[in-house]
């Protein structure tokens, strides 16, 4: 669920003279995480401007901002995480000129590090049968109710490629288990709507019409699909402690996300498919899976080809 007004109850606090409260409200549409992490990296940045002694933006420059990234670099942050407060400063400094309290936008050329590069972990087909097995259900009473959330979250997870915030966030009104498909809202607002496999539908719909209904009053969360055992909606930490409790090998809920793209892309599905499936908005954001199978192609073709060595 996202925040209406994230300024107000995230607990960050800018200096008098670097407006908070308006870039706060202009990030509603974002999730709560990324409402965080901007909120959060904008506090770090005006509490080092104002140890340096700045007290409001005018007088910040681009060279500024070069230094206040040498500062994080001496830090020792991770190139990845400086790049993320790269992306927060733009996006203040862009607002703050759209909302003509700047006359430039000193971040506007301002270059982040690159990341370092790091492959997403694919789920081998034992792992992701042992995660996935039904057979280990209970036969009754309400721990085999919760059995059937555990499973249909796993399914849609690994099944529709969703993200953790994507399956807390579903409604009853975006599943239509007849015609096989789900309605999320991603990103950004964005909504898009998702092909349901049989082993998803079946599951989600095992959990809809027989544990969801048998687990308690959920009058106080409305339309909600999944809900925790405290019959609230469900949350990313309970979706971490299902898989923890489900999987064969430590892992994380994101890990399914990234299976469910690198097969998608092993068995033939076009990048751009893959794209819109995925809900990214850009491309070379989903061109990092096909690293991930071409790198399986290459340790396939080692291991079985006899010129390969």
């Amino acid at each position: 669920m996202l925040n209406s007004d994230p300024g107000s109850s995230l607990g960050y606090r800018c200096g008098v003279g670097f407006e908070q409260d308006g870039f706060a409200r202009s990030l509603v549409g974002e999730s709560a995480a990324t409402q965080r992490a901007y909120l959060g990296d904008l506090g770090a940045l005006v509490g080092w401007l104002e140890r340096a002694g700045f007290e409001g933006p005018e007088g910040v420059d681009r060279l500024v901002l070069r230094r206040y990234l040498a500062y994080l670099t001496t830090r020792r942050y991770a190139k990845r995480t400086i790049a993320r407060k790269v992306a927060s400063i733009r996006r203040y400094f862009s607002w703050l000129e759209a909302s003509g309290q700047i006359a430039s936008n000193p971040a506007r050329r301002l270059s982040a590090p690159a990341g370092d590069a790091r492959l997403p972990r694919v789920l081998t087909s034992v792992e992701l049968t042992e995660l996935l097995d039904p057979a280990l259900a209970a036969s009754d009473g309400e721990e085999a109710a919760w059995r059937l959330r555990d499973d249909a979250v796993l399914e849609l997870l690994y099944g529709c490629g969703l993200r953790v915030s994507e399956l807390c966030g579903l409604d009853l009104d975006g599943v239509d288990l007849k015609g096989g498909y789900l309605t999320v809202w991603g990103k950004g607002s964005k909504q898009r709507r998702l092909p349901l496999g049989e082993p998803a539908a079946d599951a989600l719909g095992g959990w809809i019409e027989r544990g969801r209904s048998a687990v308690g009053d959920l009058s106080a969360v409305g339309p909600a699909v999944f809900v925790n055992k405290a019959l609230r909606r469900l949350s990313d930490r309970d979706v971490r402690r299902i898989l923890d409790r489900r999987s064969p090998v430590p892992t994380h809920p994101h890990a399914l996300r990234h299976s469910y793209a690198t097969h998608l892309l092993d068995g033939g599905a076009d990048l751009r498919v893959v794209q819109e499936l995925l809900g990214h908005s850009s491309l070379r954001t989903t061109e990092i899976y096909t690293h991930v199978s071409t790198d399986r192609l290459v340790a396939a073709y080692a291991a079985s080809h006899p010129r390969a060595r």
